[in-house]
């Protein structure tokens, strides 16, 4: 991962939303050169033209589910590879320039998805407020501190720097909902195994085989390998062809894991690597536990049998 000062890292911006907030999570970030981009294709080909050493995107919401563009992003173009993910939970907060009661604010903007994961909470407290839509969680905190409306739903980050009033926290109707982000840059030797660890994925099947898709699935369960994720994506080129996203349990580093992406490519049309990487851990002081593995399907086994293999193709024993 990019750590070095002066390190150029871009994000989907506007300032003030929630990918810089989780961008701002990272040491490493603190100390380099952030710049918003104004939209998930334009972060990513920065990195891949060189303008940026890493860009952080969304890659999925807990209640929205998968963000589209960016999947669609990783499937064309210049391979980039996923160094690390943020998890971070999504807590709108209703501010504005001064502390007024609720039963007072009559227009409240929010971002689209900002209001909708709001909606009951809005219509318990307050009924009779106009919701309007704005472009994102920052312009909400920016058009309510400029007094065109009277509150915002914004991220937390968004507060301070627009000198807003915090009248509710926490008012998502789902309070344990999470966005994932992926922190991506130009191909390299992804970090060392830690134990807990998602291997990344983006499988196009030969849409004129027979189970082709049970076929992939069948190299992963084989070799013990658990699947966290699955998602389709249409390719574009005909109806019927779609790019599978996987994230699978394992390092690349891993013999299994190693086997498994041989399998794949033998099978599959095409096989996009797009990183190993540990998972997303709420703690960093707690140790990986390592994963239970069925008995025959540990490093070791694999390493066992392939030297196995070997006796029996040089001396026959």
């Amino acid at each position: 991962m990019p750590g070095t000062p002066g390190t150029r890292f871009v994000y989907l911006g506007p300032e003030g939303t929630f990918t810089e907030q989780a961008l701002r999570t990272l040491s490493a970030a603190e100390h380099g050169v952030r710049t918003p981009a104004r939209s998930v294709p334009e972060a990513l080909e920065a990195v891949r033209s060189g303008a940026a050493d890493a860009a952080l995107v969304p890659l999925e919401n807990s209640v929205g589910g998968a963000v589209t563009v960016t999947l669609d992003e990783l499937a064309v173009g210049s391979p980039l590879m996923i160094t690390r993910e943020v998890v971070i939970p999504v807590e709108f907060q209703l501010a504005a320039p001064t502390l007024i009661p609720l039963e007072q604010i009559r227009t409240v903007a929010a971002h689209p998805q900002a209001s909708a994961q709001c909606r009951n909470w809005l219509l318990a407290n307050m009924p009779d407020a106009t919701v309007v839509d704005v472009l994102s969680n920052a312009a909400a905190a920016i058009s309510a501190a400029a007094g065109e409306y009277d509150a915002a739903i914004c991220a937390p980050i968004g507060v301070p720097r627009n000198n807003l009033t915090v009248l509710a926290d926490k008012i998502s109707d789902r309070a344990d909902a999470v966005t994932r982000f992926a922190l991506l840059t130009r191909p390299a030797a992804p970090a060392e195994p830690t134990g807990d660890d998602i291997t990344s994925l983006a499988v196009s099947i030969r849409h004129d085989q027979v189970g082709a898709l049970l076929a992939v699935l069948t190299e992963l369960s084989v070799r013990g390998i658990n699947l966290s994720r699955i998602e389709s994506r249409p390719t574009g080129e005909q109806l019927g062809t779609y790019v599978f996203f996987l994230d699978c349990t394992g390092h690349i580093a891993e013999s299994r894991m190693g086997e498994a992406l041989q399998g794949l490519r033998r099978i599959c049309a095409d096989v996009r690597f797009l990183g190993s990487f540990a998972r997303h851990r709420w703690s960093t002081a707690a140790a990986a536990e390592p994963l239970p593995t069925t008995a025959g399907l540990t490093d070791a086994d694999f390493a066992d049998s392939a030297a196995w293999l070997n006796r029996l193709r040089t001396a026959g024993a």
